[in-house]
C-alpha cells in the first residue's frame, strides 16, 4: 500500500511503514546522521537527522518515525536547521582536532556533516574527555576519543556478525565503546565496523598511515578467497594494492565483505612472491629467463609424453583459478591426448556422477528467505562468512536451522536440532535421518532407491525423528515445502562424500526441499561447468598422486598445504621425474618441482570466475605485474607453443572466454545441476578406525597461498591454529591434560602437537587442522589417526 508525503513541498508516494529517512533517501533529499544504517536496526541515538513535521511542536528524528498519509516535512525549516547545527556542536564538544593525522580524513562522515550543517565556531571553552584506546585485535585500530557513541559497530557485530562483542558502559559523558574484558573481535566479518564507523575511531590496523585517501587509485575487482564472488574495491599506490573496500551489490555481498576478503592483499606484497622463473640445476635454484625457462619445459615434456606416452602427464589446477586458465591448460591437455587433469585437488571421494555442474541451488539473495535449513558437513561460519550473514538473518526472524556435521561448530545463531556424530560416522548420522523420514505416516518407501540391506539395521533417535518431522511437516500436509538443503565442504572433502551425497539427495527428494551444495573455492562451479575434469580414462586428482605419474604440471597450487593428502602429494612429486610449477610464490612446498614459473595472482591479471549461484563475472588488472611475473593464462598459451600445439593463437583472455563458453549469459545457472542418478542400492559404510578419524578441517585464513601470507589474518589466528582438539571424555580415557603432548600418527608419519580439550569435537575424533606446516606431514584429512601421549621421558 502507498501513501503520498512531502518533503521539503516535493510530493513523494512511498509504501506504508517506511520512515522518513527512507523515503529522503529514495527521492534523493539529502537528510544527514550518524547512528542510521539501512541495514541495521534503528538505534536514534545520535539524533543528527532531526526533521520539522508539521503538527509537532519539536523537531522528530527521521530514522525512528514513520510516515503518515498526508505528512508535510521539511528539512530546511528555521527549526530542522537549527536542530540539526545544536546536534553537531554537542557531538564535536569532545572530538579532538586531529584530522590531519586520521585515516579517516577525506572520506570521514563526521567531517563532510560537520560542513554542510555545523556551525563554524564552538562555544565550548572547557578541556575535553580523553578515551583510552581499546586493543581489539590486529585488524582494528581504535582511536576511542573520536568515537561519538553511534553504536553502529555494537549492532553491526550482534545483528549481522552474530555475536555481541562489543558495548557501551558508563553513563553521560562517561559512556564509551568497549569490548568485554579487553577480549580480541573474533568476528570473520568484523572488518565491516571500519567502513560503518562515521568517524575516526575504528580505523584499518593494516592500513594505519599507509596513505591519505585523495592519493589512492581505485579500482574494481573481484573477490577470490571464497566461492561468493564479492565485488571488491582495490585501492591502489604506486602500484601496489594497500586497502580492499566492498562495492555494494544486494545480490551479492550486500554491502559487506568478509576479513579473508578485506586483509588478505597483504599477501599480494609478500616477500615470498617469486618474482623470476626459477631452474633447478644439480639440485640448486638458479634464475632463469621466461625463453630458456619455457624451452625447456616445452623439451622435457616433450620428451616424456614421446618416451613414456601422455597418460604418464597429470595436470593440477587450483580451484582459485580462472575460467580462462582452466580452458587453455585443458586445451593443453587434450591436444597432447593426456587425460589426466583436475581442479579437485582436496577432494578424495570422486565416484558420484553429476549431470551437471555442482552448484548453490538458488540465487543467493534467495537464501535468506527460507523456512527452514538442513546443514550436512559444514562450518558454514569458517566456509562462507558472508552466505552466514543472511541465513543467520533468517533464522533471527523465525527459521529453523539444523545440523548434521561432524563437529558442533557454533554458527552464532538458534539450532533447532543437531546431529552430532564422529568423523566416520557421518553418512550413518544422515541415514538415520532419512529412516526417520521413512517412518513418518504418508511416506511411501517405494520412492526411495536406498540402501535396503542396510534400512533396517538403521536406528532413529529422538533427534533424528525431530530433523525428519520438521522436514516433513508442509509435504505430509500438501504444503509447499520452503526448505534449503545444503553440503558443506566437510562433507565434500569426506571420503565417504558419494554416500553423503546420495543421502542428502534422496533427503531433499522426499521433503521437496531446494537441495545445494557450497562451493569451496572462488571458481569451483566455473571450473566444472568449462569440464577442468579428467577425460574419459583419466585419473581424478587423488588417483594421480597414488599412481605416481613420470610428469606434473601445477598451477596455483602450494602442494602439501591445497591437497587431501600432504604425503601424497609430495612423494607423487619427490618421484616424478619433472615437475613444473606456475606459482605466484616461491615456496618450500615446491622444493621437488623441477621449474618455476611465475605467474600473476588475481590483482594482476585479467580474468572469469563463476561464483555458487552460477553468474559470470569478469574482471581486469588492477595493477602491473610484479617483476618478471606474467598472468597464467598468458603462460600457458606460450607454453603451448613451445609444445608446438596449434591453436593457441589468443591476443587476450577475453579471446579465450568468448571462443570457449557457449554462454553469453550472465548467468549460466540453466547448466548447473545438483541432480544425481541413483541406479542401484548403495551401502552405509561400516569402517572404523583403529582409535580416532582425523578432522582435518582448514582455517579459512588459510584456504590459499594468498590468505596465507597476509600477517594480520595469521596474527588473528596465531593462537589456535596448531592444537589437536579432543573430546573432555577421551582426553579422559587417555589420561591427557590440556596442552599435554601428544604423538599423532597417520600412515608412516607422525608429528607432535599440543592438545586441548574441546566439546564440539564429538567422541572417536580428532581435530588435526589441515593447511598449515605443523600438519604438512600427515596424509588424509579425513583418515585414520592414532594418538599417544608424551610423556617428559620419551620426549627427552
Amino acid at each position: 500500500m502507498t501513501i503520498t508525503i512531502e518533503i521539503n513541498g516535493k510530493k513523494i508516494e512511498v509504501e506504508k511503514n517506511t520512515t522518513i529517512i527512507a523515503a529522503a533517501d529514495k527521492a534523493g533529499i539529502p537528510i544527514p546522521r550518524f547512528c542510521y544504517h539501512k541495514k541495521l536496526s534503528i538505534a536514534a541515538n545520535c539524533r543528527m537527522c532531526l526533521v520539522d513535521v508539521e503538527k509537532f511542536n519539536k523537531p522528530l528524528p527521521a530514522c525512528a518515525t514513520q510516515v503518515t498519509d498526508g505528512m508535510k516535512v521539511s528539512t530546511t525549516s528555521k527549526m530542522a536547521t537549527e536542530a540539526q547545527q545544536s546536534v553537531m556542536e554537542f557531538l564535536l564538544i569532545n572530538h579532538p582536532l586531529d584530522c590531519p593525522i586520521c585515516d579517516q580524513g577525506g572520506e570521514c562522515e563526521l567531517q563532510d556533516t560537520a560542513m554542510a550543517f555545523g556551525s563554524g565556531q564552538t562555544r565550548y571553552k572547557e578541556e575535553k574527555r580523553v578515551v583510552f584506546n581499546k586493543n581489539i585485535g590486529p585488524l582494528i585500530s581504535t582511536d576511542m576519543t573520536r568515537c561519538i557513541q553511534c553504536t553502529r559497530c555494537v549492532r553491526f557485530l550482534q545483528e549481522v556478525g552474530g555475536m555481541m562483542e562489543l558495548g557501551m558502559v558508563g553513563r553521560g559523558e562517561h559512556s564509551e565503546i568497549t569490548a568485554y574484558v579487553d577480549r580480541s573481535i573474533q568476528s570473520e566479518l568484523s572488518g565491516n565496523i571500519i567502513d560503518l564507523c562515521p568517524v575516526g575511531a575504528l580505523t584499518s590496523k593494516p592500513f594505519r598511515y599507509k596513505a591519505r585517501t585523495w592519493e589512492l587509485i581505485r579500482r574494481p575487482t573481484i573477490a577470490h578467497h571464497d566461492s561468493l564472488g564479492s565485488p571488491l574495491e582495490a585501492h591502489i599506490k604506486q602500484n601496489k594494492v594497500i586497502r580492499m573496500l566492498p562495492r555494494e551489490d544486494e545480490a551479492i555481498n550486500e554491502c559487506w565483505i568478509s576479513d579473508r576478503d578485506r586483509f588478505s592483499y597483504e599477501g599480494l606484497n609478500s616477500e615470498d612472491r617469486l618474482q623470476v622463473p626459477m631452474i633447478k640445476e644439480n639440485g640448486q635454484w638458479k634464475e632463469s629467463d621466461w625463453e630458456s625457462a619455457l624451452a625447456l619445459i616445452g623439451e622435457k615434456l616433450k620428451h616424456i609424453v614421446d618416451h613414456d606416452g601422455p597418460e604418464t602427464l597429470g595436470i593440477l589446477i587450483s580451484p582459485q583459478s580462472t575460467i580462462e586458465e582452466g580452458i587453455l591448460a585443458k586445451k593443453i591437455s587434450n591436444t597432447l591426448n593426456s587425460p589426466h587433469i583436475d581442479h579437485r585437488i582436496r577432494q578424495s571421494d570422486f565416484s558420484i556422477e553429476h549431470q551437471g555442474s555442482p552448484w548453490l541451488g538458488s540465487h543467493i539473495d534467495a537464501i535468506g528467505h527460507f523456512d527452514q535449513y538442513l546443514l550436512i558437513g559444514s562450518n558454514i561460519r569458517n566456509e562462507q562468512p558472508l552466505l552466514t550473514s543472511r541465513i543467520r538473518k533468517s533464522v533471527n526472524q523465525g527459521a529453523n536451522l539444523f545440523v548434521v556435521n561432524s563437529v558442533d561448530a557454533d554458527p552464532l545463531m538458534t539450532v533447532s536440532e543437531k546431529l552430532i556424530q564422529a568423523s566416520h560416522k557421518l553418512p550413518h548420522a544422515l541415514a538415520k535421518v532419512l529412516k526417520s523420514m521413512t517412518e513418518l505416516k504418508g511416506v511411501l518407501r517405494k520412492d526411495i532407491k536406498f540402501i535396503k540391506a542396510d534400512i533396517e539395521k538403521i536406528k532413529t533417535d529422538k533427534v533424528s525423528d525431530g530433523i525428519a518431522q520438521h522436514l516433513m511437516k508442509n509435504v505430509l500436509a500438501g504444503k509447499k515445502n520452503n526448505t534449503s538443503i545444503l553440503l558443506g565442504q566437510i562433507a565434500q572433502e569426506h571420503p565417504d562424500y558419494s554416500t553423503i551425497y546420495k543421502l542428502a539427495f534422496e533427503i531433499s527428494k522426499l521433503s521437496q526441499a531446494t537441495f545445494g551444495v557450497l562451493p569451496t573455492y572462488a571458481n569451483s562451479v566455473g571450473l566444472h561447468a568449462v569440464n577442468v575434469l579428467p577425460e574419459k580414462g583419466g585419473l581424478n586428482t587423488y588417483a594421480m598422486l597414488e599412481k605416481k605419474l613420470k610428469a606434473y604440471i601445477l598451477l596455483n597450487v602450494e602442494p602439501q598445504l591445497d591437497t587431501s593428502n600432504a604425503q601424497l602429494m609430495h612423494d607423487a612429486i619427490a618421484s616424478s621425474d619433472f615437475t613444473v610449477a606456475l606459482s605466484s610464490y616461491n615456496s618450500k612446498y615446491l622444493k621437488n618441482a623441477d621449474v618455476l614459473l611465475p605467474v600473476s595472482p588475481f590483482t594482476e591479471s585479467s580474468g572469469t570466475i563463476i561464483n555458487m549461484e552460477g553468474r559470470v563475472q569478469s574482471y581486469a588488472a588492477v595493477t602491473q605485474p610484479l617483476g618478471q611475473s606474467r598472468p597464467a593464462w598468458k603462460v600457458l598459451r606460450v607454453l603451448a607453443n613451445h609444445l608446438n600445439l596449434k591453436g593457441f593463437d589468443y591476443e587476450s583472455s577475453l579471446d579465450v572466454k568468448e571462443v570457449h563458453m557457449k554462454s553469453k549469459n550472465q548467468f549460466i545457472s540453466k547448466e548447473l545441476s545438483n541432480a544425481i542418478d541413483i541406479t542401484n542400492d548403495y551401502k552405509i559404510p561400516n569402517t572404523k578406525p583403529q582409535q580416532f578419524s582425523r578432522i582435518g578441517e582448514i582455517h579459512q585464513y588459510r584456504m590459499d597461498p594468498i590468505v596465507r601470507r597476509a600477517p594480520s589474518l595469521q596474527a588473528a589466528i596465531q593462537k589456535s591454529k596448531a592444537f589437536a582438539k579432543l573430546n573432555p571424555i577421551e582426553m579422559k580415557s587417555l589420561r591427557l591434560k590440556g596442552n599435554d603432548k601428544i604423538k599423532v600418527t597417520q600412515g608412516k608419519q607422525s608429528i607432535n602437537l599440543v592438545v586441548t580439550e574441546d566439546v564440539s569435537i564429538p567422541e572417536g575424533s580428532i581435530y588435526i587442522p589441515s593447511g598449515i606446516d605443523e600438519t604438512a606431514n600427515l596424509s588424509d584429512i579425513y583418515g585414520d589417526v592414532t594418538v599417544k601421549k608424551i610423556t617428559s621421558r620419551s620426549a627427552s
